[in-house]
């Protein structure tokens, strides 16, 4: 199998189950010159089925880039619900901006422009009700940090996701000299270490390739 081949299932995927409503975000993001590093569309589906299970009505996501995997996120909660995403590029938080709002979910997301690392105790000094799912998918060598503070900023039960840590088989290689395999490392070495987390890691193929997420959960002392 190569990723041709993948890439051909992830059509026939998109055609049968996930559908092209978010067609006009790529379109747009690929218009205004964005690096073409969206989660795919079954990627998008995925993140909006996880939302929608574990009915989550708070949001937060690192790394808003054009807002595709936003749009999937602030559907999956619903009018009453909130994400906020945080981006450093002002550039792709206006974009993001533009696709949301036409998308017709704007009002349910808050972008912060900005280094994540800035805008995080930014957020926890305003004491926000905690996140019910974390999607992390930003600079790959600052993961750690962004699941050290998706852990003050969540609750027991919460979700955690990190996009992009497999590397194409990466992690694999202890003596790997890649700063983003090295933190891939890291931060599954962390979360098998801490307590208050309970995770895994799926490797994905498909027309980005071959990588994978971790989805870990916020445990409670009891658990």
């Amino acid at each position: 199998m190569t990723t041709a081949d993948w890439a051909e299932v992830d059509r026939y995927l998109v055609e049968t189950l996930v559908g092209h409503g978010d067609s006009a975000t790529l379109d747009a993001n690929a218009a205004a010159g964005l690096p073409a590093i969206d989660v795919s569309p079954p990627q998008g589906k995925f993140l909006y089925l996880i939302a929608t299970s574990a009915r989550a009505r708070r949001v937060l996501e690192i790394g808003t880039l054009g807002g595709y995997s936003t749009t999937w996120l602030a559907r999956a909660v619903g009018k009453s619900g909130q994400v906020v995403t945080l981006e450093f590029e002002p550039k792709h938080a206006e974009v993001a901006r533009e696709n949301l709002d036409r998308a017709g979910v704007g009002e349910r997301v808050e972008i912060r422009v900005g280094a994540a690392l800035d805008s995080l105790p930014v957020l926890a000094e305003e004491g926000p009700e905690p996140f019910d799912l974390v999607f992390i998918d930003a600079d790959k060598v600052n993961n750690s940090n962004y699941v050290r503070w998706a852990l003050r900023l969540t609750r027991p039960g919460s979700v955690i996701i990190v996009d992009n840590v497999v590397r194409n088989g990466g992690i694999a290689d202890a003596d790997s000299r890649d700063a983003a395999v090295r933190a891939s490392r890291e931060v599954i070495e962390l979360i098998g270490a801490e307590p208050r987390l309970d995770g895994t890691v799926l490797q994905t193929v498909g027309s980005k390739g071959w990588d994978g997420f971790i989805y870990a959960v916020v445990v409670g002392d009891d658990d």
